[in-house]
């Protein structure tokens, strides 16, 4: 089917707009909603000490970030430009951690591009914070990527009994609560064998990640958008995940599809004047801080009160 030449005008001249705006801006912007510079404007790395012991982890709203490591490979593949430490202490609490398994070994990578780091260092960055700050807790996405063993199970293991310890982790599929939680990294295993903590399956995840030219960009905010709108009164005992992230096609990479998504993201946040609600997990290409101090404010704050004065 032909297109009518002014909508085909229309149409290309959307895409230099998108494409023109988000050029402009590579690797230098520091904004409300977003942030590809070096180092976040201020940090929030004890923000979940406040969080009463008994609130299910399911409860509680906070920020992630998606491709969390990958920093390296140029602007079709970079998804974050901050280091995983300075990540932790900006406020985020949810990692996207991919690794490529060769005989054992298990680089970081976004695809084919190896991040200049292992699994071992993600694992050691983890220990540091939670030590420095046991009142909070880590939860991590673990998935391979780009190898296709469908075997990490044993390096994963292997990996944990040298970099970390045991009593890091959380031991259950069922979903901690936030005194439960504290101090320890739980591992949403995206790969086969035993549990080595929860499912990834088992969260309520919005993940619509393919967007095809940017004319799609709307369709992929709606999809944020009714995951977010449904949080509220979703099941308060399942964590919800909903991913602003996304890439794939002509002209479309992480970065511009997160300076226009994140945009709307802010704005939507910032117009809620109900602060009072689970919108959960909330995973993000290059968040800024105030973005991610925005999302940290959503807390059932009103709703804990409730339980303590009936109990």
């Amino acid at each position: 089917m032909m297109l009518r030449p002014v909508k085909m005008q229309s149409m290309v001249i959307k895409l230099m707009v998108f494409v023109g705006v988000a050029g402009l801006s590579y690797g230098a912007t520091q904004r409300l909603d977003y942030d590809d510079t070096p180092n976040p404007e201020f940090l929030n790395p004890s923000w979940m000490a406040s969080i009463p012991d008994d609130q299910p982890l399911s409860e509680v709203t906070m920020p992630g970030t998606h491709n969390t490591m990958a920093l390296y490979g140029g602007i079709l593949v970079e998804c974050q430009s901050w280091s995983l430490g300075s990540q932790f202490r900006a406020g985020v609490r949810f990692v996207d951690i991919r690794v490529r398994h060769v005989k054992g070994n298990l680089n970081i990578h976004h695809g084919g591009f190896y991040q200049r780091a292992h699994f071992g260092q993600v694992l050691e960055g983890v220990v540091d914070f939670l030590r420095e700050y046991p009142n909070e807790t880590v939860l991590m996405r673990l998935k391979e990527e780009f190898s296709m063993t469908n075997n990490i199970y044993g390096a994963v293991v292997d990996y944990i009994n040298r970099y970390a310890t045991w009593d890091l982790l959380w031991h259950s599929r069922l979903v901690p609560t936030m005194g439960q939680a504290r101090g320890k990294l739980i591992i949403l295993q995206d790969f086969t064998g035993p549990d080595l903590g929860m499912s990834y399956g088992s969260l309520d995840i919005a993940d619509d990640w393919k967007v095809p030219t940017p004319l799609h960009v709307e369709q992929k905010w709606q999809s944020v958008y009714d995951h977010l709108e449904a949080a509220p009164t979703g099941d308060k005992a399942q964590i919800f995940l909903t991913y602003s992230s996304g890439a794939l096609g002509l002209f479309v990479y992480p970065r511009t599809i997160a300076q226009d998504i994140n945009k709307k993201l802010y704005n939507y946040l910032k117009a809620k004047t109900d602060l009072n609600q689970r919108l959960g997990i909330i995973c993000m290409d290059f968040p800024s801080a105030p973005m991610i101090q925005l999302i940290i404010n959503f807390q059932l704050k009103d709703e804990i009160k409730r339980k303590k004065n009936s109990s």
